[in-house]
């Protein structure tokens, strides 16, 4: 693959059209395009690296001397500071939006997830999934509708103010969140589908695991 080809595969898997790119860049439209079909030779090294920058791939992947540059495309996804319990409900106060930070993870990581936009982090706490999830663990959650869902589903849940990550059991009118843990003091909370003070708050898609 060369380099205008290489190029074009960084835009389109990160659905940016070249009209974005330039706007991106400070340039025409056209002159992404020129870049894509090999038209302007010898870019300068400055333009390399904005053009990497951009797309979130090191420059090496860009000029192929890095085989293993699809490794190296990361995205960027919000960060929510906080643990949520894996374990008893633990309750965390309301977060503004000037508390959300920013994290980002290499693509090969996040699989098909890479670059979605719903998907959303934080930081597991307590032992209650240890069979699945580690305490510690980082997770990316999915943001869905309860009608998406199908048990044994991963979730985050809160009712009232505490929050919990649990999988899902769906009977009839009442939503099961149980616990997959090798310690057996963990039990279900059975709540009613219709309370009003229950939220799912997204789907466990991706979780990482850090090793001491």
């Amino acid at each position: 693959m060369d380099f205008g080809k290489r190029l074009k595969d960084a835009r389109l898997k990160r659905g940016y059209t070249l009209l974005e790119v330039g706007e991106r860049l400070g340039r025409t439209e056209a002159t992404v395009q020129r870049y894509e079909s090999g038209n302007i030779k010898n870019l300068k090294a400055d333009t390399i690296q904005e053009l990497a920058d951009v797309y979130r791939v090191s420059p090496a992947y860009l000029m192929g001397w890095d085989v293993k540059g699809k490794e190296n495309m990361l995205s960027e996804y919000s960060y929510y500071p906080v643990t949520v319990a894996a374990g008893l409900p633990n309750g965390i106060d309301g977060m503004i939006e000037s508390d959300v930070e920013s994290i980002t993870l290499p693509d090969s990581i996040m699989g098909k997830y890479a670059g979605d936009q719903d998907i959303y982090m934080m930081r597991v706490n307590g032992d209650s999934m240890n069979n699945v999830i580690p305490n510690k663990s980082l997770i990316a959650l999915k943001k869905i509708e309860i009608s998406q869902l199908k048990d044994g589903d991963i979730v985050v849940y809160s009712h009232e103010y505490d929050y919990s990550v649990k999988r899902i059991i769906i009977a009839d009118d009442r939503l099961i969140f149980r616990p997959d843990s090798s310690d057996n003091r963990f039990a279900d909370n059975v709540l009613s589908r219709n309370d009003s003070n229950l939220k799912i708050h997204g789907k466990v898609v991706v979780y990482i695991v850090e090793l001491d």
